[in-house]
């Protein structure tokens, strides 16, 4: 990572919907325009992606999507409606943004979450990106979410138990993840605060066995990141991010002509490699690098390849 950078411009881009979002640009104002998108959903862009691109030959833009990081109104905010918060409304936001900032082309950078949001993104507006560099790739299929929050129980039993009696009797046989959306956004904030904190329990484990990563990245973040991390989360995955399922791979071939890069652990439980490896199947340019050592949350060698991929689509 180069060392720490402040953005030389930044702003509130109002959506016209009562939504506030945040973006921020750094680096060269002249170079190679990169747009960073974070994961989560609801997690917020931290100011260590700053540091991912050199400054001196990219201009780095990053944004906060709705409702979370420095985005207003944020959803820790129990009177926050989320009913506007959808994938459509944030490729929305997304391309508003770059007519905003007056870039042509950008390349888009991201991973979890934001690998769906960015294929979204590309096949809705093939002619604006450059390229793409994926880290951990997902489309959000209702397949991908009763796995992370049913299927991958059979690996942590004890811990899925907990995390399934953390809704009413009546629903623990149910829609878990649109139960948590339902209880996070209910009126009582003891039980908003619980509800959060149940399911960080639950990710954390999921990503327990990665030594080479952050075993604790969900619940190490301040507790209003957690609870609008959590509300944003379930109440996306409730809704398999208003996608027809299974349509980014059948629409991968509006990325033809676009160039690449994911990088994906093998040991990743949370989005198993077979997401990344149907997507190389149908989109000829992308080369897919497998890392052995890694799982969701990467390791040293993950990392290095991240590098190597954004060297590939350095200017010269």
């Amino acid at each position: 990572m180069r060392p720490a950078i402040e953005p030389y411009e930044h702003g509130l881009l109002d959506t016209g919907d009562g939504n506030l979002v945040y973006w921020e640009t750094c680096g060269n104002p002249d170079g190679k325009p990169v747009l960073v998108v974070h994961g989560g959903p609801g997690s917020g862009c931290s100011t260590g992606s700053r540091r991912r691109f050199d400054p001196e030959v990219f201009r780095t833009v990053l944004f906060d999507q709705r409702n979370c990081g420095r985005s207003r109104p944020h959803a820790a905010e129990h009177d926050t409606d989320l009913t506007t918060n959808t994938t459509h409304n944030l490729i929305a936001d997304m391309e508003r943004l770059r007519e905003h900032l007056g870039i042509d082309k950008w390349l888009l950078y991201g991973g979890s979450w934001g690998s769906t949001l960015i294929l979204a993104y590309a096949e809705t507006y093939p002619e604006r990106v450059s390229e793409i560099i994926i880290t951990g790739v997902t489309m959000t299929r209702r397949s991908e979410i009763d796995w992370l929050y049913r299927g991958v129980g059979r690996f942590f039993p004890e811990q899925w138990e907990r995390f399934r009696q953390g809704v009413p009797p009546e629903e623990r046989d149910g829609d878990l993840v649109a139960a948590y959306a339902r209880l996070l956004s209910g009126p009582d904030p003891e039980v908003r605060e619980r509800a959060a904190i149940d399911w960080v329990t639950w990710e954390d484990a999921v990503i327990s066995m990665e030594v080479n990563g952050a075993p604790g990245a969900y619940s190490d973040r301040p507790p209003a990141d957690v609870l609008a991390l959590t509300r944003i989360c379930s109440h996306y995955f409730a809704h398999a991010a208003w996608l027809e399922e299974g349509v980014l791979l059948r629409n991968a071939h509006r990325l033809a002509g676009i160039p690449g890069a994911l990088i994906h652990g093998r040991l990743d439980l949370s989005s198993p490699l077979n997401t990344a490896w149907e997507l190389t199947q149908v989109w000829p340019d992308a080369e897919l690098t497998v890392i052995d050592d890694s799982g969701h949350t990467g390791s040293g060698t993950f990392r290095k390849a991240v590098d190597a991929a954004i060297e590939r689509f350095t200017p010269r």
